[in-house]
């Protein structure tokens, strides 16, 4: 059994022991500490949450609504929703924060609480220290009788996330039903399946295929949309009647897509696709974190634009977008953000975006992931005893690269010309996370092997 405590919320595995899981007490001990701090940094008295479909989702929502009525705060819950609908409705309803119940992409046995401020954005790391420390000290205080909250259902807020993204200039309802696209999509039983097919209707894609699209959180296969769980949907676009694959994580704020002859579109290169579209229609810089691929920065400086890189965690890449006035932003797991619409990631206006931009390209999905920088991305780790200090074994990995350019925002990111390794530190793990890119798998995976063996020569030389 697993409970993480961190900065961005609370995530746990279902059933176990007090403290050691995601227990009912758990629930209501972290709602409790984060309707406190929301109610302490807002003048406003209502928060909003919504859920993904994994079956402890209902028990955990029950849990958390009841617990900030308690508190005296109204809850206006969207029951299945995604995330950045729930980021949405939040300023919608002027509230002081929301809740999502999602544990994103990991298995059916996990939950999460994930935090939001009054503005639909993922809390500070500063917000989220104050909430663990009301939780750890028990410092909230529950409203008498006469002073419970409100509690109210919604499940309108899904189309009005559509109606919005129908209205976005950059958004060509026409060019897309012009182009009379086939589409297949991979929902894992969540609530894409409640988003995705209306959307897709809306934008006139001309015929649907809808799989794994009801959202009864049982996930037909490893939930994280990575090449190697998305066999299924890989096979049906081999028999080349479809035009694009579109696969969402349980909660849709990562997109992946599949070509139309069933090759991997690269989850790095979805955010690269609609930066391209974007940059072409409106002049800017673009942000994405230091573990992403390269092609944004190229893409982006071919546009004329800026290309700056964040410290990983989706709340750095928005605190940087807005520092340098960024169009578009995002993570390389297929993330997009767009800030034109709010400043989370969100698959359905990144769906609208590259539909847009592939109707306007005129070709084929793989012509247009031809027509971009080809990097390889090569992700390892590095297991290290708890008795290894990982901040001295990063600094001595500084030292040694000295002559190349080095960014340490985030860990430490080693620069040679075109390729780059990036390490950092696991927070939760004794571990070092090892990300390499080059123009070749090999050579990534030559320079990721490369730097293991440096990590190891200088854990033995302090040994």
């Amino acid at each position: 059994m697993t409970l993480i405590k961190s900065i961005s919320g609370i995530r746990g595995t279902i059933g176990g022991k007090v403290n050691e899981a995601l227990t009912p007490i758990d629930v209501v001990k972290f709602s409790a500490a984060f309707g406190t701090w929301a109610k302490q940094n807002s003048k406003q008295n209502t928060i909003v949450i919504g859920r993904d479909a994994r079956p402890s989702g209902e028990m955990v929502s029950s849990l958390v609504s009841s617990t900030l009525q308690g508190l005296g705060l109204n809850v206006v819950d969207l029951g299945l929703s995604t995330t950045p609908t729930v980021e949405m409705a939040v300023t919608a309803e002027n509230a002081c924060g929301g809740i999502i119940l999602t544990a994103s992409h990991n298995p059916v046995q996990w939950n999460a609480l994930k935090l939001l401020n009054a503005k639909g954005e993922f809390i500070s790391g500063d917000d989220g220290k104050a909430v663990l420390e009301i939780a750890e000290n028990d410092a909230y205080e529950f409203a008498p009788v006469k002073s419970l909250g409100k509690y109210r259902t919604d499940d309108t807020y899904i189309q009005k996330h559509i109606e919005a993204i129908l209205k976005l200039p950059l958004v060509d309802v026409e060019a897309i039903r012009a182009a009379k696209f086939k589409v297949a999509i991979d929902c894992v039983n969540s609530t894409g399946g409640i988003s995705l097919p209306p959307l897709l209707k809306a934008l006139g894609v001309v015929q649907i295929e809808e799989l794994y699209c009801e959202p009864n959180g049982h996930f037909p296969h490893n939930p994280e949309p990575l090449p190697e769980h998305l066999g299924d949907i890989t096979r049906i676009m081999q028999k080349g009647i479809y035009d694009l694959g579109i696969v969402v994580d349980p909660d849709v704020d990562r997109l992946a897509m599949v070509s139309e002859n069933g090759d991997p579109f690269g989850e790095e290169y979805t955010l690269v696709a609609v930066a391209d579209y974007v940059l072409s229609q409106t002049k800017g810089n673009t942000v994405s974190n230091l573990s992403s691929t390269r092609a944004l920065r190229d893409v982006t400086e071919k546009r004329g634009g800026t290309y700056e890189a964040a410290a990983v965690g989706e709340v750095n890449v928005v605190t940087k977008m807005k520092e340098i006035n960024a169009v578009i932003g995002g993570e390389g797991n297929g993330g997009i953000i767009y800030p034109e619409l709010h400043y989370g990631r969100d698959a359905l206006v990144g769906i609208a975006l590259f539909l847009t931009h592939l109707a306007k390209y005129g070709k084929k999905m793989s012509q247009l992931r031809a027509s971009y920088p080809n990097y390889h991305i090569s992700k390892n780790k590095i297991d290290l005893s708890p008795d290894i200090d990982v901040d001295k074994v990063l600094e001595g990995m500084q030292k040694r690269y000295a002559k190349q350019p080095i960014n340490t925002i985030d860990g430490v990111k080693i620069e040679f010309d075109k390729e780059w390794v990036h390490l950092r530190k696991s927070n939760t793990e004794p571990i070092i996370r090892i990300y390499s890119e080059s123009e070749s798998q090999a050579t990534a995976e030559y320079l990721a092997n490369k730097i293991i063996t440096d990590i190891k020569e200088i854990v033995s030389s302090k040994s």
